[in-house]
């Protein structure tokens, strides 16, 4: 049975307690409501940060906290929020004309846009060239500002207000104002909207996706001999970092031949990963500890052997770019959208990764001497003797160093090893 959904309801504490009593015989689908009530609409994108992650979808009060919570960028999963258009502001325009104070034709209104008021005023055969709109999101002092002044102005009899906050201040003040509350109708609309985009974002999270990692350094030959056991210890190393990494995505790892990895995750775990699949996965941690560039494509499809055709198509179209966009595909075979960035520091990932190491270690060298060892080569470098010993294999790797016959000494533990640098490489 598929588990229930979450929806976080965010919005003010009456509206929150009245979408939860209604909530569960509203949606379509088995559901959680979390409530997630502010005092204030400023408080909204807090909220859905203090939401976390495992809400399937977001509902809304109304516009306003909506687009508060979309411009502060914290709107990770699908969102929505319940419509005062139509039928909650034809009642406020009704529950208007029943106050003396205000001409329904002559005022004020916040949050809706202009064709939704037009929209109702049209359905009630009422003109609404002297209605003022404000749609725009802001403070409750701000909103409250708008109003008054436009009533102490004349220009307006009332206000029209989705904002409880703004309301308060304005009746407080001794302003005509009535509130627009959503309906009934509007609520189980919203609610039955919400659990579709939650259930669908699930069911696209949880699609079936390849990673196809590939080491340039493994996949080409060497330009000089090196021995065999340096290259057996990096791929150990890169097969256990992968592990690692993969085990934070609930994923798992298969090594395919000598110089290629595939990695199979569901398509919400590679998203967190990859930023949206703006970053190359894994790119940037194996950069850091192996010294390694890699090639990366990710496939999706229904069928993991069409996620690995497209991983295997995505992973050509990168390789034959100047950069990685085009590293995601999707099960239809589309390149994922937004275009990927490389991780920080990346962009020459081009140029061989022991070239840059050979060329710092030269400008350190003194007297001429070329010989190095993991510890020296460390304090040059600025990093410890293990990452230095994994870029000096690196070097080894590319042509650009020869391991020297290690120490022989009677002191107990590995004998120490040493490189010679071929320095005279960078001149060509």
């Amino acid at each position: 049975m598929t588990p229930d959904l979450t929806i976080g309801v965010v919005g003010p504490h009456d509206l929150v307690e009245r979408v939860m009593l209604m909530g569960h015989a509203a949606a379509p689908v088995p559901c959680r409501l979390v409530a997630a009530a502010y005092r204030d609409e400023q408080e909204a994108a807090d909220k859905v940060t203090r939401l976390g992650p495992n809400v399937d979808a977001c509902l809304f009060s109304s516009p306003a906290p909506y687009e508060i919570a979309r411009r502060a960028g914290v709107l990770t999963m699908p969102a929505t929020f319940v419509q005062l258009g139509g039928a909650a502001l034809s009642a406020a325009i009704a529950q208007a004309a029943i106050d003396e104070r205000i001409d329904p034709r002559r005022v004020s209104v916040d949050v809706l846009s202009r064709a939704e008021i037009d929209e109702a005023y049209t359905d009630l055969g009422l003109p609404s060239e002297e209605v003022h709109c404000r749609d725009e999101p802001g403070a409750v002092g701000v909103i409250a500002a708008f109003h008054e002044r436009l009533i102490r102005q004349g220009a307006s009899t009332g206000a029209l207000t989705c904002v409880p906050g703004v309301a308060e201040r304005l009746a407080a003040a001794g302003l005509p104002v009535v509130g627009i509350r959503p309906t009934s109708a509007a609520i189980r609309t919203a609610l039955h909207t919400a659990a579709l985009l939650g259930a669908h974002h699930r069911l696209e999270e949880s699609q079936l996706t390849v990673v196809l990692v590939e080491v340039p350094t493994l996949r080409e030959p060497v330009r000089r001999a090196a021995p065999r056991y340096w290259r057996d210890e990096l791929r150990l190393s890169l097969h256990r970092l992968l592990v690692q990494e993969a085990n934070r995505m609930n994923s798992s790892v298969w090594p395919i031949d000598d110089h290629s990895y595939l990695v199979v995750a569901s398509r919400g775990s590679i998203a967190a990963a990859t930023d949206g699949f703006r970053v190359l996965p894994f790119a940037a941690k194996i950069r850091d500890e192996l010294g390694l560039a890699v090639e990366v494509g990710v496939g999706m499809g229904r069928t993991t052997h069409d996620a690995e055709t497209h991983a295997r198509g995505a992973l050509g179209r990168s390789q034959g770019a100047k950069n990685s966009q085009g590293f995601a595909v999707d099960r239809e075979g589309r390149a994922l959208v937004p275009a990927p960035r490389m991780p920080p520091n990346a962009a020459g990932a081009a140029k061989p990764k022991g070239v840059e190491v050979l060329a710092r270690l030269a400008a350190k060298l003194e007297g001429g001497d070329t010989v190095v060892d993991a510890e020296s080569a460390g304090k040059m470098l600025g990093v410890t003797p293990r990452t230095a010993r994994r870029l000096l294999r690196t070097l080894v790797d590319e042509g650009l160093a020869w391991p020297l016959p290690p120490n022989r000494t009677p002191a107990p533990g590995r004998p120490r090893q040493l490189y010679r640098l071929i320095v005279e490489k960078l001149n060509r």
